[in-house]
C-alpha cells in the first residue's frame, strides 16, 4: 500500500547547453525593466557574463543591477527593496549561486509589500506574507542548492541572536529556471565541492526522510546516482568537463525539487544553528557534516534492517560502493568510509577555519532541529559530530 501524498507545483524549466540565451526572449515575454541580480563576480567572472547583459540590452531591456556578496540577510534585502519599491520593476532575474537565488526569491516577494522581511520570516516574524510577488525567473551559475526549484527564501543574520529562517509561499516558486550547465564551468573548485555537498546532502537527507514520497524517492535517488559519477570529475576536471557540469546541475536541481517534498535532516538542522551563530558558509557545513552525521545514523539503524531508512541507505551504499561485498553491513561501512573520503578528496574546510571551537558545541547541539531526520542522535553523537569535524 503507498501512502498517500503531495507535490505541489514546479518553475518552467529550460535545462541544456546553450539555454541561457533564452533569457532576453524570457524577460520581455513579462516586462521590459528588470532587476538583475548577481553575485559579486559572476557576472564577470563568468564566460557568459557580459553576454548575458548584453543580449538583454539589446532586447531593449531597462536593466538595473544590484550585487549580493553573502548569504543574504535581512538588512541587504530590505535595502534592495526600499531602493527598489515604486521605481516600475516588472521582472527579477537572479543569476548566481543559492545565495543569489535566495535574494532574488525575497525581493521579488518583498518588493509588492510593506514592511521589513524579518516581519514576515517563518519563527521571527509575526505576520503572513499574501504572496504576492514580482515574475521572478533563476539562472543558477553552481550546482548546489536547488533554490531555482522552490518557493522558499532563506535569510540569515549572524551573531548571538543570530537566525537562519525561511520566507516562504507557494507563490514564490519561480516563473521560470534557466539550468545551463556551461554557467557553471567557471566555478571555481572549491565552490563547487562545497555547493556540490550541499547537494549530495539534501538528496540524500530527502531521500531517508520521514517525508518522503515515490516521486521524490525517485528523483533522489536517480540524483544520487549522478553524484556518484560527477562530483569529483566537476572538482577536478570542472573548467572543460560539460558532462560532469550537466550531471550535477542535474543532481543539484532534483535536489531542490526533493527536499521542498520530503524535508532535510540533522545535517540541515546543524546548517541552521551553526549559520544563525557563526559565519559558516552553509555547504561547508553540509560537506564538513555529513560523513559524521551518517555515521551515526547508521550505526542508530543498523539492527533495524526493516526500518524504511535503513533499506534505503542499503541501496544508497551499494550505489556508491566501488567493490562488491557478501553482507549489507559491509556495503554500510564502506559507504561511511566512502564519506569520510569524499569529503577529504574535495578538500572541504574544518569548522575551525572559521573560528567555530569546543567551547560553543553545547550550544549549537541545543538549537539544532532534526528536522525529518529518519532517527534521533544523542546529545552526546551530535556533539560528536562537530567534534570530529574541528
Amino acid at each position: 500500500m503507498i501512502d498517500s501524498f503531495q507535490f505541489s507545483s514546479l518553475p518552467e524549466i529550460m535545462f541544456g547547453k546553450g539555454k541561457r540565451n533564452a533569457l532576453p526572449a524570457a524577460v520581455t515575454a513579462i516586462g521590459n525593466k528588470v532587476l538583475l541580480l548577481t553575485g559579486s563576480s559572476s557576472i564577470h567572472n563568468l564566460g557568459h557574463g557580459e553576454e548575458i547583459i548584453l543580449g538583454l540590452k539589446k532586447a531593449n531591456v531597462e536593466l538595473c543591477h544590484e550585487v549580493i556578496a553573502h548569504e543574504p540577510s535581512p538588512s541587504v534585502v530590505d535595502q534592495i527593496v526600499k531602493k527598489h519599491r515604486g521605481d516600475g520593476v516588472q521582472v527579477v532575474v537572479a543569476v548566481g549561486g543559492g545565495s543569489v537565488m535566495d535574494a532574488g526569491k525575497a525581493i521579488s516577494a518583498m518588493i509588492p509589500v510593506e514592511g521589513s522581511i524579518r516581519q514576515y520570516l517563518e519563527g521571527v516574524g509575526e505576520k503572513e506574507h499574501p504572496g504576492t510577488k514580482i515574475p521572478f525567473i533563476a539562472m543558477p551559475t553552481t550546482s548546489g542548492t536547488g533554490s531555482e526549484m522552490t518557493k522558499n527564501a532563506v535569510i540569515s543574520e549572524v551573531g548571538e541572536q543570530g537566525f537562519k529562517k525561511s520566507l516562504r509561499h507557494r507563490n514564490f516558486v519561480p516563473e521560470l529556471a534557466i539550468i545551463d550547465p556551461e554557467m557553471m564551468l567557471s566555478c571555481p573548485a572549491r565552490l563547487t565541492a562545497s555547493s556540490g555537498m550541499d547537494a549530495f546532502t539534501q538528496l540524500l537527507e530527502s531521500y531517508v526522510s520521514t517525508r518522503a514520497n515515490p516521486m521524490t524517492d525517485a528523483l533522489a535517488l536517480q540524483g544520487l546516482k549522478q553524484i556518484k559519477k560527477y562530483l569529483l570529475r566537476a572538482f577536478l576536471e570542472g573548467e572543460q568537463n560539460l558532462e560532469a557540469r550537466s550531471g550535477m546541475a542535474l543532481a543539484a536541481m532534483f535536489s531542490g525539487i526533493t527536499l521542498a517534498h520530503a524535508g532535510l535532516g540533522l545535517v540541515h538542522g546543524f546548517a541552521s544553528s551553526l549559520g544563525g551563530f557563526h559565519d559558516i558558509p552553509h555547504g561547508v557545513v553540509c560537506g564538513s557534516l555529513m560523513a559524521p552525521v551518517f555515521a551515526h545514523t547508521i550505526d542508530n539503524l543498523i539492527d533495524q534492517p526493516d526500518d524504511p531508512a535503513m533499506q534505503k541507505l542499503i541501496i544508497v551504499s551499494k550505489v556508491f560502493a566501488d567493490f562488491k561485498y557478501k553482507k549489507e553491513v559491509e556495503y554500510l561501512q564502506a559507504f561511511k568510509e566512502k564519506l569520510i573520503h569524499i569529503t577529504n578528496l574535495l578538500e572541504i574546510p574544518r569548522l575551525s577555519e572559521f573560528g567555530f571551537k569546543e567551547e560553543f558545541i553545547s550550544k549549537i547541539v541545543e538549537n539544532t532541529s532534526h528536522k525529518s531526520h529518519p532517527v534521533i542522535l544523542t546529545e552526546e553523537q551530535m556533539s560528536d559530530a562537530l567534534k570530529r569535524r574541528i
